[in-house]
């Protein structure tokens, strides 16, 4: 059966919720092997990953993972004898795999919402131009490479657990001219980044600045806080929540666009979402077209209606 490398996002020694994805969906294409990259895993972090299918954890022990030829290296010498590597679609990653595929002859797709086996090929599926589009690609090929979106797939774990064996593979890294002066960490938001929340709530410039209420109902569905290009450049809140296409691309089960008008730029971000609620003052804002639901009238008086009735049915 075809071997489906893995390879895992991990912080501080904890995994992520969209490799638990990618190990479901490495499931359906084959059979999954973890590659994590850094020390090796603590014995609960390995035994999820068997939880979700890896018969094995493929350690490699780079010393600077950030740095993308080495990176790249441990990845390939990881998962020399896998036909597919399936990654989360990030910035990094994205280099990460370019690399490889350049040393491999891999075929690459990014941003892909699923895959599937056709005729003995991978066939990954994709939105794209502001997601107005789907389309299938097939990679023809003999490793093919790919980078899937978090939230497209829903994390199951294994049917028969696997048995996540950690295995410690060496790899002698290229030389490179690249190397990390320091590290400045963003001060980031608690929750789940906005790129793997399966709920965003986002906010324009109907929120005037104020993003409390939005905050809130984000907080109560468990989500993360999204914004618009104008309330980010009005400096309302940190560029880091923008969604758009020249921000955060997300493709939660949930979004609710809050006081936004629908531009192509903030479209282009969100459009894939599972289900879209739109709650704005003018009935003719583009964000209608796409909504699955939407509301006419302000934010300031549809969410907290929303939040109390939330409340009471939880309480109920």
């Amino acid at each position: 059966m075809t071997t489906v490398a893995v390879l895992i996002d991990h912080r501080d020694g904890a995994v992520t919720r969209p490799s638990l994805e990618a190990l479901t969906l490495a499931r359906s294409l084959g059979t999954p092997v973890a590659v994590w990259l850094g020390e090796s895993p603590s014995a609960d972090a390995a035994a999820q990953l068997g939880e979700y299918g890896a018969t094995e954890v493929r350690v490699v022990d780079v010393a600077d993972a950030r740095l993308a030829a080495s990176a790249a290296a441990a990845l390939g010498a990881a998962s020399d004898d896998a036909d597919v590597i399936v990654v989360i679609s990030t910035f990094v990653t994205k280099e990460i795999v370019t690399r490889l595929a350049m040393t491999t002859g891999a075929g690459v797709v990014v941003d892909a919402a699923g895959a599937e086996i056709v005729d003995g090929k991978v066939e990954a599926l994709q939105t794209v131009f502001a997601a107005t589009w789907n389309v299938r690609t097939r990679i023809d090929a003999d490793k093919a490479i790919i980078g899937v979106r978090p939230n497209t797939t829903q994390a199951t774990p294994a049917d028969s657990a696997g048995a996540g064996t950690i295995i410690d593979v060496s790899v002698d890294l290229p030389e490179t001219r690249e190397r990390v002066v320091s590290v400045a960490p963003v001060e980031q938001s608690d929750g789940t980044p906005l790129a793997e929340a399966p709920v965003v709530v986002s906010g324009g410039r109907g929120t005037g600045g104020d993003y409390t209420l939005v905050s809130e109902l984000a907080d109560l569905l468990g989500g993360a806080v999204g914004a618009s290009r104008d309330a980010t450049d009005e400096g309302w809140i940190s560029h880091e929540h923008m969604v758009g296409q020249t921000g955060t691309t997300v493709t939660p089960a949930l979004y609710v666009a809050c006081g936004i008008s629908g531009a192509v730029h903030h479209r282009g971000g969100m459009q894939a979402s599972g289900t879209i609620v739109a709650i704005n003052m003018d009935p003719d804002a583009p964000i209608f077209e796409i909504a699955d639901f939407g509301v006419v009238g302000s934010l300031f008086d549809v969410i907290p209606q929303t939040i109390e009735r939330i409340k009471e049915r939880r309480g109920a």
